[in-house]
Order: structure tokens, then C-alpha cells, then sequence
């Protein structure tokens, strides 16, 4: 099984990546917004950390917010809390698809969680740092403090593109973006192939 990890800034377009590849896609961010929703005892484990914010009987985007907001060292808390259950699922979703030639993981945080290893093909996309704002500023919980505590707990740009195998210009051009990602997954398949 080849496993692909797709790295860039917030809003680079990476989800969009790992989607187009064609294989099955472990989304970091869609796993967390799940346990968010449905995960009993990580609900506990936030309201007894955090009782003064959450307020609500599930998780709620807004409130999350104001946690992270209100100190920088509370998204390490949070992140304590949900990064074993999103492991967890990761785990499995390997088990799930173990058969599948290729699968693709969109986790902001694979390179500092250290989730990769040597036989990871890492794609970084590259995208323009004012066309990225201008997408962030059209997302429904778009919080600038927020962005930029996310983006301070994440490894430099410039040392995620220097470990990359393939570094992928994402001009939000939908048709020259597909033609790149099928070059690059033509060039995998190729060299694993004749390995």
C-alpha cells in the first residue's frame, strides 16, 4: 500500500488534493468535527478542562473558538484530548483499506505529530499567501486569532516543501490543478511499480 501525506498552509487547497488523487482520503479535520459531534466521553474530557466555555451539550464551533482564543497553550489541551481518538481512527482506516493500492491522508498535523515515515510519498501545495486569506475569509467560522494560533502550532512552510517528494502550484485553477495531481500519481505508481 502506497500512503500519500498532503501538507501546505491552511487553505492551500490540500483537501482538495487528497480528494482528486482517487483513493480512499483519511480527513484529519473531518474526523474531529465527527468526534466533535458524536464523541461522549471527549465532550467530558473538554467540559471538565474547559467548564467555564463549554456550555452546550455537544461540542459547538463557536465555543471551541473562544478556547483557543482565550490562550495559545489551550489548543495544545484540546489537541491532548482529541489527538489519541483521531489516531485511533487513522489506525483503523489503514485496517480498512490495507488491500487498496493507494490511500491519502489530509492531516495538518502528520508532520508534527510525526505521523509519516520514509516509505510516505509527501505532496506540499503551494499557494499564493493572499489567494489563501482571501478563501479563509469565505469559510463560515473564518477568525483571523484563530488561524494564526493554528498556524503557530504547526512546522514552518518552508521545512514541510524541503522534506516534500512533490511540491504541487495550486493557482485554484481547477482543471491545470487535476492535470498535475495526475502526473504525480502517474510518477508514484511508476516508480513503485518498477521497484
Amino acid at each position: 500500500m502506497i500512503k500519500i501525506g498532503v501538507l501546505g498552509d491552511i487553505g492551500s487547497g490540500k483537501s482538495f488534493v487528497a480528494k482528486h488523487f482517487g483513493y480512499p482520503v483519511f480527513n484529519a479535520d473531518k474526523e474531529v468535527s465527527d468526534i466533535y459531534k458524536k464523541d461522549k466521553s471527549c465532550y467530558k474530557k473538554i467540559k471538565k478542562k474547559f467548564p467555564k466555555f463549554i456550555k452546550s451539550k455537544t461540542l459547538k464551533k463557536d465555543e471551541l473558538g473562544s478556547v483557543i482564543k482565550a490562550n495559545k497553550k489551550n489548543l495544545k489541551k484540546l489537541s491532548d484530548i482529541v489527538h489519541p481518538i483521531v489516531r485511533k481512527r487513522m489506525y483503523l482506516f489503514f485496517k480498512k483499506n490495507k488491500r487498496k493500492k493507494m490511500i491519502v491522508l489530509d492531516i495538518p498535523l502528520l508532520v508534527e505529530n510525526k505521523l509519516y515515515d520514509e516509505n510516505f510519498y509527501l505532496i506540499f501545495v503551494q499557494s499564493n499567501k493572499k489567494e489563501i486569506n482571501k478563501r479563509l475569509k469565505k469559510r463560515p467560522f473564518y477568525n483571523k486569532s484563530i488561524i494564526n494560533n493554528l498556524r503557530k502550532s504547526q512546522s514552518s512552510l518552508a521545512y514541510k516543501k524541503k522534506i516534500s517528494n512533490f511540491v504541487i502550484k495550486n493557482n485554484f485553477k481547477l482543471l491545470n490543478l487535476k492535470k498535475k495531481i495526475k502526473i504525480i500519481k502517474k510518477k508514484i505508481l511508476d516508480e513503485r511499480n518498477s521497484s
